[in-house]
């Protein structure tokens, strides 16, 4: 059996809540007499065994008690309760830069963060010069640190953590940091940490991440562990958990619950999933596009799209009056607003009939979504050409929905390719 790097048996964390200033100091001035505060549990009985070489994937909504656990571990945060055991140095990226002095220039910085971290002044100048190439700031690195730019500082501050040479790396959403060249090579730093067998726990909220970078995978809901296993399964019961088809108490996984048809179902789609309510609306409003949503192959709510499967999305649009061969349309943008890809029903030519005042129509666009990985939004839109060619529309919804868009290989630039490649010897 390998050997167990992290061992937590039985932890707990608590928070005082107070309802007003005045109770924490009455508390903190009376401690035996005066009790004016509730209590908060981020950690709940939590247990957990790592193995030495394990990539861990820690999932988990916000305030599920991920950045909790990993501050416990690494020793900023006291448990209420419970232990922890770690064999081996850590080395964390928590929050980048902390050991930091803004009027220290780069260079002194690199050798307060390694005193920091416990290396001998014989040991920072073994690892100075990789830290030097690998944050690649240039003549910045003699300027102090509070005349840098938030990216140079961040590629300084991860270049000093990744650099130490742990046995167990604590990762918490911070590797997309920098340029893509320097977020490529943080990438190849992490596959190289893999391939030596260090232990690594790693917290990300793209589910992407965790299908490439993992070996196992935790999630974590109002600081109690529902699930432990293998990754894939994993990362379908949190895509249930985001949109709302399964919780904490839900252990079986063939539920009904989460086998009911969305198609069977009259009921708000928009509701499961990361809806945007100051989304755009315009038109004339003849028709109304009152729900949408996104399905995978099952008919089953996708919070999260993968490149390479086919999804549906599908829209529900109320005639207000009597139209004739509307246009539907289906847009993907990114986050900063382009454009990206799109289509509609006229670009397939297709006369999409009458509909009187009071008809309901369901409009789905089966297809598969070939972008780089990413967060996208969605727009949709119903529309109509009139005989003299001017576009009339009905109703837009700029930027209704967000999905993220995930693979389980890399991407170069903005759109999965898909290539079947073959190469030999001539």
């Amino acid at each position: 059996m390998s050997e167990t790097v992290i061992k937590i048996t039985n932890l707990v964390k608590e928070y005082k809540m107070f309802a007003r200033k005045k109770d924490r100091l009455m508390e903190a001035i009376f401690p035996n007499l005066v009790h004016k505060h509730g209590t908060f549990k981020a950690m709940d009985n939590f247990n957990l065994e790592v193995k030495k070489g394990e990539v861990l994937g820690i999932l988990g909504k916000n305030g599920a008690g991920k950045s909790t656990l990993l501050k416990m571990i690494t020793g900023v945060v006291v448990p209420t309760s419970g232990s922890i055991e770690v064999n081996g140095k850590v080395s964390s990226l928590l929050e980048l830069g902390t050991a930091f002095n803004p009027d220290l220039t780069g260079i002194e910085n690199i050798y307060q963060h390694g005193q920091v971290m416990g290396l001998t002044n014989e040991q920072i100048e073994e690892k100075k010069q990789q830290i030097i190439d690998f944050a690649d700031i240039g003549e910045h690195l003699y300027q102090p640190v509070k005349t840098y730019s938030s990216g140079m500082f961040a590629r300084l501050a991860f270049a000093c953590a990744i650099n130490v040479e742990p046995e167990v790396l604590i990762v918490d959403e911070v590797l997309s940091v920098g340029d893509m060249a320097f977020q490529l090579k943080c990438f190849k730093k992490f596959e190289q940490f893999k391939k030596e067998g260090k232990t690594i726990l790693f917290v990300s909220h793209s589910v992407g991440d965790i299908l490439r970078n993992c070996t196992r995978t935790v999630i974590l809901e109002n600081g109690r562990k529902i699930f432990d296993g293998d990754v894939k399964t994993g990362v379908d019961k949190y895509k249930k958990i985001m949109v709302g088809l399964d919780s904490e108490e839900e252990t079986d996984e063939t539920s009904e619950v989460t086998e009911v048809s969305s198609e069977n179902r009259e009921e708000n789609w928009k509701s499961h999933f990361e809806y945007n309510e100051e989304h755009l609306v315009y038109g004339e409003n003849q028709v109304d596009i009152y729900d949408y949503g996104i399905f995978d192959c099952n008919g089953k709510y996708a919070l999260s799209v993968n490149n390479n499967e086919k999804v549906s999305i599908k829209m529900k649009v109320q005639v207000n009056e009597d139209i004739e061969d509307p246009i539907f349309a289906l847009t993907f943008k990114d986050i900063k607003g382009m454009e990206l890809c799109g289509t509609n029903t006229i670009v397939y030519r297709m006369a999409t009939g009458k509909y009187k005042k009071g008809d309901k129509i369901l409009v789905e666009f089966e297809q598969k979504v070939p972008l780089a990985p990413n967060k996208y939004t969605i727009s949709l839109g119903c529309t109509k050409y009139s005989m003299n060619g001017e576009l009339m529309v009905y109703q837009r919804r700029y930027d209704v929905l967000f999905v993220e868009v995930v693979s389980d290989r890399e991407c170069v630039a903005m759109f999965d390719l898909d290539s079947k490649i073959t190469y030999q010897k001539m």
